[in-house]
């Protein structure tokens, strides 16, 4: 069995639990908890969960006798244990009330073939149905999901390297930091590369991620744990002071949420230059102010922003011009539509690097419209790697200036200026509009409409004039 195939199976035990009154989501939160107790069995990691509380004493039991321990089993872990498991398993509560539901989904898990689940990764499993929950539009969740293939685009373009710190403020269930984590794995021969403490670093430190959602949260813990890493996920709200202690990063990988924050307040921040309510403004602000401003680093980011941010006035000006000048803006890639779950939403990705002084790093910036003339994406049309090709061709040339792609185009700081320092730039002809420019000049149209008119009332009366003449004839 592939993982693909216990990945529908066990989307398809939701359907048992409508009845329940489960969302999606919340669905996807029980199965974490009763797929930690299976997978904690599978790869021999029993020895942090309490002996009473494992999976061979959960299958053990039945009915209400199985509902009580279940409920019994959640507050225990999330009170008495310590680590991952805890955060894992604090404030756990079920929403399943019906025993037999809750029984026919761990028979299902127990029965299912681990071996091959292991073999091809179980944090792969976990994802599968993450991206499961994403892609089912009841369950609202592709608001925080990326889809696997632009998050896979931005970290081939900023290769993590080895002893770096990334941080993804607004990491979701931390797809940003495993697929960073990957890279990492496939260019240093799974760790094996570096020295003791070298890897040590990587599990433990290298990789880390804030996140608000408690639930999704949880997600996130768990995901990291199955993809090996143990570095620290924050519960909180990065647009608070708790944001303060993110910094000194090599690397951030993010799609913040989109939207202002509720009431239209102003983040509670109290270090930022520009506060705003614009969430995305205030997310971009803490992370170019995250990276390192060190000489012998590289901090750099790759973000997904909805097209609101290129163009708002006041602080979002003010906003742009601080990135400009404290970082080095290179390129801004236009997406298409359709790629995210709240569908008429406008997205770009920021690729900017920090300077070491605050002040004239941005020389140019480059723009690849990946955004018109593209077909409409969504489950039937999906994004998929090639969707890419040119764009990554085209980003990493030695010489920029001489690449031949109309999607390529390039801005100096000094016309980003004149155009008031809006970065709504660099969209190509939509050749399904009709461009106002191709249509000629009013005046003269007016003017040959009018002439037009004058020889078919001078044909129609000359008409006129024959048949009179036919009529006195007679």
């Amino acid at each position: 069995m592939t993982t693909q195939e216990i990945v529908s199976k066990l989307w398809n035990l939701c359907n048992v639990l409508r009845d329940d009154g489960i969302t999606y989501h919340q669905y996807v939160t029980e199965l974490t908890y009763i797929l930690f107790l299976k997978m904690a069995k599978e790869t021999g990691a029993e020895s942090q969960i309490p002996a009473a509380y494992r999976w061979d004493e959960l299958t053990a039991k039945s009915g209400i006798e199985l509902k009580k321990f279940y409920k019994e089993l959640l507050a225990y872990l999330g009170e008495n244990c310590t680590g991952r498991v805890r955060e894992i398993y604090q404030g756990a509560a079920t929403n399943i009330d019906e025993p037999k539901n809750l029984e026919k989904i761990i028979t299902t898990i127990d029965g299912l073939d681990w071996y091959s689940a292991r073999e091809e990764g179980l944090g792969n499993l976990y994802e599968g149905l993450l991206e499961k929950n994403a892609n089912e539009k009841k369950s609202g969740a592709g608001q925080y999901f990326t889809p696997r293939v632009l998050i896979d685009v931005m970290t081939r373009l900023m290769k993590p390297q080895p002893g770096e710190r990334c941080n993804d403020p607004a990491c979701g269930t931390f797809g940003f930091m495993i697929a960073a984590h990957q890279y990492v794995k496939e260019h240093t021969d799974d760790f094996y590369d570096l020295n003791a403490d070298e890897a040590k670093f990587e599990r433990e430190e290298a990789f880390t991620g804030c996140e608000l959602v408690h639930d999704t949260h949880r997600l996130a813990l768990m995901n990291a744990m199955l993809h090996g890493i143990d570095g620290p996920i924050l519960l909180g709200d990065t647009l608070s002071n708790a944001g303060k202690a993110l910094h000194d990063f090599d690397l951030v990988l993010t799609n913040p949420p989109f939207g202002t924050k509720k009431g239209g307040e102003r983040a509670t921040r109290d270090d930022f230059t520009f506060p705003t309510s614009n969430k995305q403004l205030n997310f971009l602000q803490h992370i170019y102010r995250s990276l390192t401003t060190e000489v012998n680093r590289n901090g750099r980011a790759a973000v997904v922003l909805p097209d609101n941010v290129l163009f708002a006035d006041g602080d979002g000006e003010k906003i742009r011009c601080d990135l400009m000048d404290k970082c080095n803006l290179h390129t801004i890639l236009r997406l298409p539509t359709g790629i995210f779950y709240a569908q008429g939403v406008k997205t770009n990705v920021l690729f900017f690097t920090r300077g070491t002084s605050d002040k004239g790093n941005t020389k140019e910036v480059w723009f690849y419209d990946l955004r018109t003339n593209m077909p409409s994406f969504g489950k039937t049309t999906p994004l998929k790697k090639e969707h890419f090709a040119d764009f990554e061709k085209a980003y990493e040339a030695e010489d920029r200036h001489a690449v031949q792609d109309e999607r390529w185009s390039v801005f100096t700081r000094e016309q980003v200026a004149e155009k008031g320092n809006s970065l709504d730039l660099g969209l190509i002809r939509d050749d399904s509009v009709l461009d106002y420019n191709d249509l000629p000049d009013p005046a003269d149209s007016a003017e040959e409409a009018a002439a037009n008119l004058e020889e078919a009332v001078d044909l129609l009366m000359s008409v006129v004039k024959e048949l009179r003449a036919l009529e006195v004839q007679d």
